[in-house]
């Protein structure tokens, strides 16, 4: 006899709630954030200049630009890039409204194209199939923090000629084929919300090789100013700023670039400890009727899944229950599951200004009816991780057919 769900009215699996995705932060950080409001300058300054230096030794890109969100980096991608009305930009289906918004805020039509079923990143051979004569960019989207087939990608940018514009919001630390993401592309773009690996909150970083881009990047980023804050104020000889593009209030703080200094120090230790906890899901997880682990990760050496996300797919055929039911479970449990995502194409805005079917975009959609995330947070103990597993089981076994 199944043990009786919480949601039904027996115990919790654990008495206190496992968030999803909460931040890490320790004294290092709360020391530097101290030490910038004692300084009076919280906003743009010397620390998130040294963020922009630090993250950019950390991927190997010539240059990093720190902004308020990823979302701001992705549209100032499209403005520096020259995106408008007219052009198209392939995205996947499967990734956050941001991806697909900023096409839509300049003006230009974001196109999808399918996932792959293993990786659940964009599947090259679909973007071949998205191509039209007004294809200007490709938004490859490295899911979960699992790298995209970026070699695959650049042959098709190159051979029609299109820009790529990666998508890294889950992909700090990620790895292909031996080269860190951040240096593969014209324009990559990071997030440091406040559940990703490296968190400040809110924030986000760019980074790219063209002295060009990070030039116009600059620019655009606050105001269209000819100088920004710090290059203003930081020395006693005056200066006037002129307004040279129609730009955005898109800047960092030093307060945010404060956490950010010290999280970025700390990814490879907190890689490792995901890793150690992916593996013990992995583990408990492959005897599991009703669900299904995504593709195994790479472990050549070269190539690193940096396991923002650990989802499972739910073999629906064999529970009685939906995704979105499997997870209220799990959340009366005090487990703090979630889901990423609901493809966009089945979402109202671009369902009905588009007219797409569910089945358009079938591994999508498959994936996005089916689709789980788990807590996984280097703050989490073995206690948290097995409490995952034992509430995961009670639900499954609760729910099986």
């Amino acid at each position: 006899m199944p043990e009786q769900l919480a949601i039904d009215g027996g115990k919790p699996t654990r008495e206190k709630m496992l968030l999803f995705g909460a931040p890490y932060f320790g004294d290092e950080e709360i020391a530097e954030v101290v030490d910038t409001i004692k300084s009076g300058w919280v906003s743009t300054g010397p620390k998130t200049k040294k963020f922009e230096d630090e993250f950019a030794a950390y991927v190997g890109a010539k240059y990093a630009i720190a902004l308020n969100s990823c979302t701001a980096g992705l549209h100032l991608s499209m403005v520096v890039l020259g995106v408008g009305p007219g052009d198209e930009v392939i995205v996947p289906p499967l990734t956050f409204g941001a991806t697909a918004n900023v096409v839509e805020h300049v003006g230009a039509k974001p196109v999808f194209a399918d996932i792959d079923p293993t990786t659940l990143c964009i599947d090259p051979q679909q973007i071949e199939k998205a191509i039209t004569p007004r294809t200007k960019v490709i938004v490859p989207v490295h899911y979960g923090g699992m790298p995209c087939a970026m070699d695959e990608i650049r042959a098709i940018a190159d051979a029609h000629r299109l820009q790529v514009v990666e998508d890294a919001a889950h992909a700090i630390g990620a790895k292909y084929k031996g080269r860190t993401i951040g240096t593969l592309s014209p324009l990559t773009n990071f997030s440091f919300y406040a559940n990703k690996n490296l968190s400040t909150a809110e924030g986000g970083m760019v980074t790219t090789d063209d002295a060009a881009l990070e030039e116009k990047l600059r620019v655009y980023h606050l105001h269209g100013l000819s100088r920004d804050a710090w290059k203003r104020y930081h020395t006693k000889e005056f200066s006037m700023s002129e307004v040279v593009v129609p730009g955005y209030k898109y800047n960092m703080t030093d307060l945010q670039a404060s956490l950010g200094l010290h999280q970025l120090r700390k990814q490879e230790q907190f890689i490792a400890r995901r890793e150690e906890l992916a593996a013990f899901y992995d583990e408990a997880f492959s005897e599991f009727d009703g669900v299904v682990r995504t593709a195994p990760r790479p472990h050549d050496g070269q190539s690193r899944h940096v396991l923002h996300l650990y989802v499972l797919l739910l073999d629906l055929a064999r529970l009685k229950a939906s995704r979105n039911q499997f997870i209220s479970a799990l959340l009366a449990e005090n487990i703090g599951a979630s889901m990423h995502f609901w493809p966009l194409h089945m979402h109202p805005y671009y369902r009905e200004k588009y007219g797409y079917q569910p089945d358009d975009f079938p591994v999508a959609r498959r994936v996005g009816e089916s689709v789980l995330s788990l807590p996984l947070t280097p703050q989490m103990s073995e206690r948290d991780a097995q409490d995952v597993v034992d509430a995961v089981r009670k639900v499954v076994e609760a729910y099986g057919r």
